[in-house]
């Protein structure tokens, strides 16, 4: 996978010097061996570390963090370490490092850094969480149905608090107020330490850029380069985020549109203004009758999806055409998403309070069906973080501007799953601390994934020299973008 995909369907000179680091005994506290099955890759190792359920609590409950190292092939150019996480939350981080070697980090950060991956708390080979979600449940991924009327919002609410009581009731619901990005934060510094590292450098996208900053905000002075990739807004994967899904399908779709036209081999159209006409058109019938399994709620996902990649637009296009023409629907394999849905929703609905009125979320409707049609209808309607259990062990992490000037954001500036808005308010809360580069193109994720050779040099040049650009800088498209 070259990018953790949204959970609609369920980034040369001379190197600095090394960082010093901790004891070695310190760094014996993990014993690496080989990777688990399905994660294991050519120099992977892994381990497993055991910190606090309740860090409040440090001797009480345990819980495990699996880890994963890419060591550097250079002991002489070698700095320190760089935590990755690919994103989520849910998504697994174990495999990252070998993900991120084979996309094409380039060979000087892999030089300059051990490439640390992990999954966080509640996801994958760490202590996993569930809802116990039925295949139904997965199958409707994380986006409400589309309210087109106020009582939508009410029949919608019934499902939300169902979901709701069972991650409340089911077999780990004793991680429920400890399943946070600030928990995972405390686990990324237990992590520093068992590595005997003084400071460690961090690659995070998508929610993995809101972990990031939580990290940096926490932990100021034990972050050393950290380049947030695919940006959340300060306030992190909270109800604005997930309204802003809609605005990111917005910004994001005329480039489907344009492709689909100049290709009408597809048959939707020979004009951006026709493929736009045909998505309403497929999105109404699809509401009201499924075609192939796929109905308005599974097509609106599947469009965002294949969003998130230009190279995917090809297959959006032909999806669509099959769906026209009532023909079988070339879909991603069914596989089991409990976790990865389950730790989504632990973390999202833990980290911060949603609305709890059902009022509140037919305003949000009326609102975002209006400004953004293609999918405010969903994005604003009600979830199961409405109904989530009050218990909260603190409040949200607030990213501020206090610390090093030493993060760097980068951005496309029509990512349909982190609307360029969010990055820019990520801007102003890091306040000088950070520095932002935007590349002009579509899709979700820069470094190493795109080819913005502005955006992607700015990255690698920080990671391996500390060198940022004096100012925020708008990369532009690269010819064929």
């Amino acid at each position: 996978m070259r990018r953790t995909l949204p959970v609609a369907l369920a980034a040369t000179a001379v190197l600095a010097t090394a960082v010093p680091t901790a004891s070695a005994a310190a760094a014996r506290t993990l014993e690496w061996g080989a990777c688990p099955e399905g994660v294991a890759a050519p120099r992977l190792r892994c381990s497993t570390l055991e910190v606090p359920l309740d860090h409040r609590d440090p001797g009480g409950r345990k819980i495990e963090i699996a880890i994963s190292r890419l060591a550097s092939e250079n002991p002489a150019r070698r700095r320190g370490v760089l935590l990755t996480n690919p994103g989520g939350p849910g998504g697994e981080g174990l495999g990252y490092p070998a993900t991120l070697a084979g996309a094409g980090l380039p060979q000087e950060v892999l030089d300059s850094y051990d490439i640390i991956g992990f999954d966080p708390r509640g996801v994958g080979r760490s202590t996993p969480v569930t809802c116990e979600l039925t295949p139904e449940q997965q199958a409707r991924g994380a986006f409400a149905r589309y309210a087109h009327t106020a009582a939508d919002v009410t029949r919608e609410a019934g499902y939300a608090r169902a979901t709701a009581e069972q991650c409340a009731t089911s077999p780990t619901a004793y991680m429920l107020p400890h399943t946070t990005t600030a928990n995972t934060a405390r686990d990324m510094e237990r992590i520093r330490v068992a590595l005997g590292e003084r400071k460690v450098s961090f690659l995070g996208a998508s929610y993995g850029s809101h972990l990031g900053a939580a990290y940096a905000t926490m932990f100021p002075d034990r972050g050393d380069r950290i380049v947030l990739d695919s940006n959340l807004g300060a306030g992190g994967y909270d109800a604005t985020a997930m309204r802003r899904f809609a605005r990111g399908l917005q910004d994001r779709f005329p480039d489907f549109a344009a492709y689909a036209a100049a290709h009408p081999e597809h048959g939707l159209g020979s004009t951006p203004e026709q493929v736009t006409a045909e998505f309403f058109d497929l999105a109404e019938r699809l509401d009201a009758e499924p075609v192939q399994g796929v109905d308005g709620l599974a097509f609106r996902g599947l469009t965002f999806e294949y969003l998130y990649s230009d190279a995917a637009l090809p297959a959006l296009a032909k999806t669509w055409q099959a769906l026209a023409a009532d023909r079988p629907v070339p879909l991603p394999p069914v596989v089991d998403r409990d976790n990865l849905m389950s730790a989504r929703l632990y973390v999202i609905c833990g980290d911060s309070r949603w609305p709890d009125s059902i009022r509140d979320y037919q305003r949000a409707v009326a609102v975002d069906r209006v400004r953004y049609p293609m999918l405010g209808g969903a994005t604003a309607n009600i979830g199961p973080c409405a109904f989530w259990p009050d218990e909260r062990t603190e409040p949200p992490v607030r990213i501020g501007d206090r610390g090093p000037s030493n993060v760097l954001l980068l951005q496309n500036e029509r990512d349909p799953g982190t609307p360029l808005v969010g990055a820019r308010e990520l801007r102003r809360a890091f306040g000088q601390r950070a520095t932002l580069v935007t590349a002009d193109q579509g899709g979700h994720g820069v470094y190493p994934w795109d080819g913005n050779r502005c955006a992607n040099d700015a990255a690698t040049e920080f990671l391996t020299t500390g060198h940022r650009p004096a100012r925020d800088l708008a990369c532009p498209a690269e010819p064929g973008e």
